[in-house]
């Protein structure tokens, strides 16, 4: 395993970060995976060196949190992990239930310290921009999170980066603490923040650690693979109706087909290479429900594409608004 910095910070990450959104109470999500069907993963993590576990309490409603807290219990120190989770999405219907408010910031990462059976966060981040909040009140109250001792490090999620711009000068404007880390979609079929938030995130020296790096398996499988949701591929929408996929991604899928054949590696690999080659990127955060995902995934540190690789991966891209949703 490798191990850099977050951003600029001095908290060391290793460079392939475990999601867990897919663990939780499969009653409510059918899709989900309980502690049991769950463990295997955290187990493989630990062995593989990866000691960056992301989670948010919206994950199955807080029982992503509840497995990833007694994974680290059962199976690690609490020390030996650099753990994660965000606050915004609505948990209730109270009024510190949801949002960036200074109440429901410091009522729901107390909700999920208990979740998760600790006495702080490595990084709390800010799932999305609340637009109905002042920066000021969000900063100040995550700010107020991190000398509590609750929280060691601050991060933000999607959003455009003259919001984050925003925050981040409210906080510096304050003396208050400010973001080390942004979580950004990013793939090789959405590489909107190359122009959007990448310049400014290298600027500040802020760290991205990208969901989605193999677009939802999109990149990591044939293009018309049955065991997929690409029967939708060419018409799935996002949330302002425009096409999530686009005819042209099939030429890219292709290219990683033709590149994981020539090399002997899987897909997964080489998408996945592709993204840990730009600068910006510390860590991509990678979901596991099969065995060999997080073990393609840490293979992909091992693979230099080459230009011509390069080229080939991206000459059929047709750029598109990132994804904040």
């Amino acid at each position: 395993m490798q191990y850099t910095r977050l951003g600029s910070s001095g908290l060391k990450i290793s460079r392939i970060a475990l999601g867990t959104m897919g663990y939780g109470d499969g009653s409510r999500e059918k899709w989900a995976l309980d502690y049991d069907q769950a463990r295997p993963f955290f187990e493989q993590a630990l062995e593989l060196g990866i000691n960056f576990w992301d989670t948010a309490n919206i994950y199955s409603f807080g029982a992503s949190e509840t497995i990833v807290g007694r994974a680290i219990r059962d199976l690690s120190k609490r020390d030996d992990i650099i753990l994660a989770t965000k606050v915004n999405f609505p948990m209730g219907d109270g009024p510190g239930d949801s949002g960036l408010s200074r109440k429901a910031i410091l009522q729901q990462l107390d909700a999920s310290l208990s979740r998760l059976g600790t006495d702080y966060i490595d990084l709390y981040q800010i799932h999305r921009w609340d637009p109905e909040v002042p920066v000021e009140e969000t900063m100040e109250a995550l700010h107020d999170a991190v000398k509590s001792g609750k929280v060691r490090h601050i991060g933000a999620s999607s959003m455009w980066a003259w919001q984050f711009a925003k925050l981040q000068h409210a906080a510096e404007r304050n003396g208050w603490t400010r973001f080390i880390s942004m979580q950004d979609q990013y793939s090789l079929l959405q590489r909107g923040e190359e122009t959007e938030m990448f310049p400014l995130l290298a600027d500040q020296g802020v760290g991205s650690i990208p969901w989605s790096p193999l677009a939802g398996g999109v990149v990591a499988r044939p293009w018309g693979s049955s065991d997929t949701a690409r029967g939708k591929t060419l018409t799935e929408k996002d949330d302002k109706g425009h096409p999530i996929w686009l005819p042209t991604d099939e030429q890219t899928v292709n290219a990683v087909e033709r590149i994981a054949k020539d090399r002997g590696v899987s897909m997964a690999t080489v998408a996945l290479a592709w993204v840990l080659r730009n600068p910006v990127i510390d860590a991509p955060i990678v979901g596991a429900s099969k065995p060999h995902h997080l073990s393609d995934a840490v293979a992909a540190l091992d693979v230099t594409l080459t230009d011509d690789e390069v080229t080939a991966l991206e000459e059929h891209y047709v750029l598109r608004e990132p994804s904040h949703f």
